[in-house]
């Protein structure tokens, strides 16, 4: 499907070059001398390189479209994920690569989407929050609960999260995947 450079919007996946590219930042620029165009930060799939591109209005990107399957985590080896489709029941594996740093937060018989082009993985979706729990957190400074400050603390997965200073070592929390950021006390 073809677009135009002022249709291109955050998150989409164009084809360039023979490559598949994620649109990641974007900026509408019209100088005062020549016509507007549209300044991207492109990050590429595969390697994770990134391309800084103009593109002009009337310029035609071809917009790839993606297919997603609805899969459950079986377990994991190291660093091999082994998933199962949910409605062929077909099993296969995906390294820690191909999912990068949400890898922290998959856990055993968690469903997850994974999205496809022609066959071939190129990512797993988590689901927008989990729950997890805090195995460290530093104590309270007597008068910082006036404010409404953060404390570090460290997850059950060993990953680093800002806290509200009432959250304490044990305690469930909900924790945004997409910005590993706190959410509320899990309940």
């Amino acid at each position: 499907m073809k677009v135009s450079g002022n249709e291109l919007r955050i998150g989409m996946l164009i084809e360039r070059n023979g490559k598949l590219w994620t649109v990641c930042k974007l900026q509408h620029v019209k100088p005062g001398k020549g016509g507007a165009y549209m300044q991207t930060e492109l990050k590429e799939i595969k390697s994770g390189t990134k391309l800084n591109e103009r593109f002009r209005s009337d310029e035609a990107l071809e917009k790839v479209r993606l297919d997603e399957e609805e899969c459950q985590l079986l377990f994991s080896e190291g660093d091999l994920f082994t998933f199962m489709n949910m409605s062929t029941f077909d099993q296969f594996q995906i390294s820690k690569d191909v999912i990068g740093d949400s890898a922290c937060f998959l856990r055993d018989n968690m469903i997850v989407h994974i999205s496809m082009h022609e066959g071939e993985i190129i990512g797993v979706v988590l689901p927008d929050t989990v729950v997890m729990e805090v195995t460290e957190a530093d104590a309270v400074v007597k008068g910082q609960t006036a404010t409404a400050s953060y404390k570090p603390a460290i997850l059950e997965n060993g990953v680093r999260i800002l806290v509200p200073p009432h959250i304490e070592a044990g305690t469930k929390i909900v924790v945004n995947t997409s910005d590993i950021s706190y959410v509320e006390r899990a309940k």
